[in-house]
């Protein structure tokens, strides 16, 4: 055999082997190739749209706090408005209470007052009406005299 005849049958040969791999073998490398592209491209694509969607939580997250401290800041008002409120209330009926009590002690003053003046009054009367006894000696209509001394008490 030629070297000629070896070379032309390898070249054969090989065509045929380069004709079967281009439909056989081939075919499955490359849609296994096309497979994992896509699949890379789509991870990709995932990871992109997962990227945007974490930024956009942060950014969610973020408003939500600040409205969260806004909404604490505003309770907070409200509670020291409310309690300011109601120690101005209580300061209020404080005073109310206090007035109440002047008024109650004033009016009990003033009922003592009355009590040790009609006291004063009838031991006036009858401090007047035993003085009297005394200077008259002789005769003392005590019902008469009584009458007389109570309407100067009443006066006095």
């Amino acid at each position: 055999m030629s070297i000629n005849a070896t070379l032309i049958g390898q070249v054969i040969w090989f065509a045929l082997f380069v004709f079967f791999c281009m439909k056989f073998v081939w075919p499955p490398i490359v849609g296994a190739l096309n497979e994992r592209k896509q699949k890379i491209a789509e991870g990709l694509s995932a990871a992109d749209r997962a990227e945007r969607d974490l930024e956009l939580a942060q950014e969610k997250a973020t408003a939500n706090l600040k409205e969260a401290k806004d909404k604490a800041a505003e309770i907070l008002d409200q509670a020291n408005k409310r309690a300011n409120q109601i120690v101005e209330e209580a300061k209020d009926q404080a005073r109310a209470e206090g007035e109440r009590l002047i008024a109650q002690a004033q009016g009990e003053i003033d009922q003592t007052i009355n009590q040790a003046r009609e006291q004063l009054r009838k031991e006036v009367a009858a401090l007047a009406l035993s003085g009297a006894e005394k200077v008259l000696a002789s005769e003392v209509n005590r019902d008469t005299h009584g009458k007389m001394l109570e309407q100067l008490a009443g006066e006095l």
